[in-house]
């Protein structure tokens, strides 16, 4: 078990148990090995999910804070949710201090943020029945279908993008693919932790208004959505 010496200037003092000898030729790090790779884990992002980090996550909670003072010296913050078993690291917000910023926001496009939106449902639907939230690759691009505009001349540029969303989803570890040769993916219970629920509101009235339009009236496939940023490490 980790533990911090106590008492005066002590805080952030590792005790001689969490103490690490040179790990490789110059090695001045005082970190386990294990602990590091938490610590790398989290900054490379977006989250540690227990039940696809199984060794990670029991490290994690041993040394949580041990973690969070190392995050804080980046000025990142340490968000676990024990419920979900997940977590990750947002960026510090200070009115005290000028905060430099390490984790910028990559804005999503259209199509992207619409499909976090129908992924997240899915968890939250699969979450009320006890299950695990599981999509299929032709499930997601159905609904992205719903989005194409009528009378578009480039159906296939179209249909492109549509798997760019899906392979965008991959590249931050909200779909994890199952085992078995079938296209299906199982969706990470980080994002319900990354979209707020105003945020998701205003997203789900945006888009549902943009499906009710009449044909051809709209094309937002190659724009960014305003509201739909999300923070990461760049």
């Amino acid at each position: 078990m980790s533990s911090w010496t106590d008492g005066p200037g002590a805080v952030g003092r590792l005790s001689d148990d969490d103490r690490t000898t040179g790990a490789f030729t110059g090695d001045l790090g005082e970190l386990r090995i294990e602990t590091r790779r938490v610590l790398v884990t989290l900054l490379l992002g977006p989250a540690i999910d227990a039940q696809r980090q199984t060794k990670l996550w029991p490290v994690l909670l041993r040394d949580e804070r041990i973690l969070r003072s190392r995050l804080h010296e980046l000025f990142l913050e340490l968000v676990v949710d024990h419920e979900q078993q997940v977590a990750f690291t947002r960026q510090v917000v200070s009115n005290e201090i000028d905060v430099p910023i390490l984790l910028r926001k990559a804005s999503l496009t259209f199509l992207q943020s619409a499909l976090l939106l129908y992924l997240r449902e899915q968890l939250l639907q699969a979450e009320a029945r006890g299950e695990r939230a599981v999509v299929a690759r032709d499930e997601m691009l159905e609904r992205l279908a719903l989005f194409e505009p009528g009378g578009t001349r480039d159906h296939a540029k179209f249909e492109k993008q549509s798997a760019g969303a899906v392979e965008r989803a991959k590249e931050l570890s909200l779909l994890r693919k199952l085992r078995g040769g079938e296209d299906r993916f199982e969706v990470s219970p980080t994002l319900k932790l990354l979209f707020p629920a105003e945020e998701i509101r205003e997203l789900t009235q945006t888009y549902e208004r943009l499906r009710e339009m009449s044909a051809g009236q709209v094309s937002m496939v190659d724009d960014e959505v305003p509201g739909s940023d999300e923070e990461r490490e760049e």
